[in-house]
């Protein structure tokens, strides 16, 4: 295996001669800064963070993956693998370096005989589904249907079917991975299998995956799912019955309460439009008939402003529910863990809740549990997983003077939701911060922490693969 450089990025610039020589070698079109659509390119999911690369290499196949690795690790540039450019810390994207687009690589094979699907590294969850969905099959994804498949997955991957078929990774077959040196490989229980081990939640640092292969499962198109919107004030007794229900639920049922605010536009019913509000949802993965009668009880709770459990039948639709607009959202994002809903983290929550400074904020509870809680921490990097709920304050903003004042909340109410009781841990996948703090990553992969960093020595000794939740070799 070839000897990868300095983790220590240099700044990197393209001349004329120099992407001349580069446009002969590479398949896919390269943008640098001045060229037409450059600005849309590099543009991320989360408005807060503006970075411009000096090259943008907007990948056709595996061929200008390895050449893009290997321009990064002989130049020393600082390098960002983007698939869908969702993460809300910029992982997508680095200033002065290469970005290796991975979007154009969205290809996505279904194999219905066998319940696999092979994806290309690019592609989006939403994407997934529209292919998916014709053969009645679903691979866990995420519940925003333009996530890049190839960043949640190596992250974790939490979603509407995470307590019937766990995370996203827990249903990863093989992985085909460009390594730091170049060299292209496939990552599976028989190949690899340190490789595979630590791309099951240790993020994107250990290479490039341009392609990976899922285990599907039998579910949709027609679903059962509750979708219950009620007023925020007063809402404490629907928080707390969902909380029960949520506890002692089969763990075909995936459930989240979410205090947010919704739109004032027509894509919102009437009676909710504009309005402060507590979301109750929930999604049976079995039979649709045996769901709506599953899922009565999350329908049952208090008097809401509007139900719209039987508007979301299609699975698709489901996974597109909370794709939002184009409008330009500025976030900042924190999370953890939960070994116990009390009636007081409920008051805690419900409290900061109310004391929002912005109205887009989203005050997150997935239930979590099941077949995602039954994995033990170390058959995968992603680790613990134990916790039956998580809680998230996703901050965000339309208007950026305010982001500052979002940033400070999200910060102070995570500090505080840390003296909850039985309250821990992180999801990478929902921290903001650029880098993230050492001593977080540490924390969520716990005893894993130590063997993910031999597994980083071993493909990616000179971390190359920086712009990331980073875990430095040993």
């Amino acid at each position: 295996m070839a000897t990868t450089t300095s983790s220590t990025p240099t700044p990197f610039s393209v001349d004329a001669e120099r992407l001349s020589e580069l446009v002969a070698v590479f398949r896919g079109p390269l943008v640098t800064p001045g060229d037409p659509g450059y600005d849309d390119l590099r543009r991320l999911d989360n408005a807060a963070i503006d970075r411009r690369p000096a090259l943008i290499i907007r990948c056709s196949g595996a061929a200008d993956v390895i050449d893009g690795v290997n321009l990064a690790r002989t130049t020393g540039a600082p390098l960002a693998v983007r698939s869908g450019g969702h993460h809300v810390g910029g992982h997508g994207s680095v200033d002065d370096g290469i970005v290796l687009d991975l979007r154009d690589m969205n290809g996505v094979w279904v194999d219905p005989a066998n319940l696999a699907v092979r994806v290309q590294g690019g592609a989006t969850w939403g994407q997934v589904d529209r292919e998916t969905q014709v053969f009645g099959l679903a691979v866990p994804g995420g519940i925003v249907s333009t996530t890049g498949v190839g960043g949640l997955t190596l992250g974790g991957g939490v979603g509407w079917l995470v307590r019937r078929w766990g995370l996203s990774c827990d249903s990863l077959l093989s992985a085909r991975v460009v390594l730091a040196s170049g060299e292209l490989v496939t990552a599976s229980e028989t190949e690899h299998a340190d490789l595979f081990w630590a791309i099951r939640g240790g993020g994107g640092n250990f290479g490039v995956a341009v392609e990976l292969t899922f285990r599907a499962h039998p579910f949709g198109p027609d679903i059962a799912a509750a979708f219950v919107i009620h007023p925020l004030a007063g809402s404490e007794d629907v928080l707390r019955g969902w909380r029960d229900l949520a506890v002692d639920a089969d763990e075909k049922v995936t459930s989240r309460a979410m205090l947010w605010a919704m739109a004032d536009d027509d894509t919102v019913p009437p009676p909710a439009r504009g309005k402060e509000v507590l979301i109750i949802g929930a999604v049976y993965a079995g039979d649709a008939a045996e769901g709506r009668e599953a899922l009565a009880p999350y329908r049952a709770l208090g008097e809401p402003l509007v139900d719209m459990s039987d508007l979301l039948t299609d699975y698709r639709f489901l996974q597109s529910a909370f794709d939002g607009d184009d409008t330009p959202v500025h976030s900042y994002w924190k999370s953890l863990y939960l070994d116990r809903l009390t009636d007081d983290t409920l008051a805690f929550i419900y409290a900061r809740a109310l004391e929002r400074p912005d109205p887009s904020i989203l005050v997150h509870i997935p239930a979590m549990g099941g077949a995602c809680a039954r994995i033990a921490a170390d058959a995968t990097a992603f680790g613990d997983r134990s916790a039956p709920f998580m809680l998230s304050f996703d901050g965000m903003t339309q208007d950026p003077a305010k982001l500052a004042e979002v940033r400070d909340w999200v910060r102070a109410s995570v500090e505080a939701a840390r003296e909850l009781d039985g309250a821990g841990g992180t999801y990478l996948n929902f921290v903001g911060d650029d880098a993230s703090d050492r001593q977080v990553v540490h924390e969520q992969f716990g005893a894993n922490y130590g063997r993910l960093r031999e597994v980083k020595r071993r493909y990616d000794p000179g971390n190359l693969f920086h712009v990331n939740n980073n875990i430095p070799p040993a």
